[in-house]
Formats: structure tokens, C-alpha cells, sequence
């Protein structure tokens, strides 16, 4: 199934949309995706500029950003915003390199039109990169 892409449901824009596409979603529940990373995003020139890592705070909002796709798909969350709330129990497994593919998934839980929570993971190639909770509150715009 063909699901609207990540521009076209959150408010992220370049340089700051980590999604690249949503592959299974069930409305304000849980979603699949990936972020396809490239070779020449600018932080990999600064971190590290002989050892090109993804900066692991970037993993945690290619997740958060899924579960905002996640909520924002809902008609009921429409004119709310979600905001990061705090992030726990954060686990970094594996270096993620330029060029790789970051397969994300999220469950989203305790959701009212406060805020929520969920928890996420990332894998690259099978193996678990990053896992996190997540909170998050909603802001009307």
C-alpha cells in the first residue's frame, strides 16, 4: 500500500526531514518506514570528518518524526502539533554510516489531546541501531 509522503502528512522540511517513506501504518497506533541516508548530508562532515557517523539524537527524531506521521495521519490530531516531551530509556547498538538505510518503527500509547507516549527502533541491515521512548505533548498551531 501507498501511504502520502512524510511532506504531505508533518510539518518537517528539508534540512530537517529524516522520514524518507511510510511503509505500513495503522492510524495513531504504530507505523514502518525508513529514513534513506545519503552520502553528503552536512553533519556527517562535521561528525566525524574521518569517521562519518550519524549523530544518535538524529536517530531518535527520524522515530519521533514517524510517530508524528503516525498521529498527524488521524483527523482527530488535525491543527495539533506533536512536540518532543522528553525521551527515555535511549540505547545506542551501532554506528549508523553515510549511505545506509534506517528502518524505523513506532507504537504509540496512553495518546490524549494532551500529549502521549511510544516507543521506537531503528535497525540498519537487521541489527538494532537505536531504540527509545518516547513523550510527547501537542501544541495547536
Amino acid at each position: 500500500m501507498n501511504f502520502p509522503k512524510p511532506e504531505e502528512v508533518i510539518p518537517h522540511r528539508k534540512p530537517f526531514l529524516f522520514l524518507t517513506e511510510v511503509t505500513q501504518l495503522t492510524i495513531s497506533q504504530s507505523a514502518h518506514g525508513y529514513w534513506q541516508l545519503g552520502s553528503s548530508e552536512d553533519f556527517f562532515e562535521g561528525h566525524f570528518p574521518d569517521f562519518p557517523t550519524l549523530p544518535g539524537v538524529l536517530m531518535c527524531e527520524s522515530i519521533a518524526q514517524l510517530g508524528a506521521y503516525t498521529l498527524l495521519s488521524d483527523p482527530n490530531f488535525e491543527n495539533l502539533l506533536p512536540l518532543f516531551g522528553g525521551i527515555d530509556n535511549v540505547r545506542f547498538r551501532r554506528k549508523v554510516s553515510p549511505g545506509e538505510r534506517l528502518d524505523l518503527s513506532v507504537e504509540l500509547s496512553k495518546i490524549s489531546t494532551r500529549g502521549g507516549k511510544g516507543h521506537g527502533k531503528a535497525h540498519v541491515e537487521g541489527d538494532l541501531a537505536c531504540s527509545c521512548d518516547l513523550l510527547f505533548v501537542f501544541a495547536s498551531i
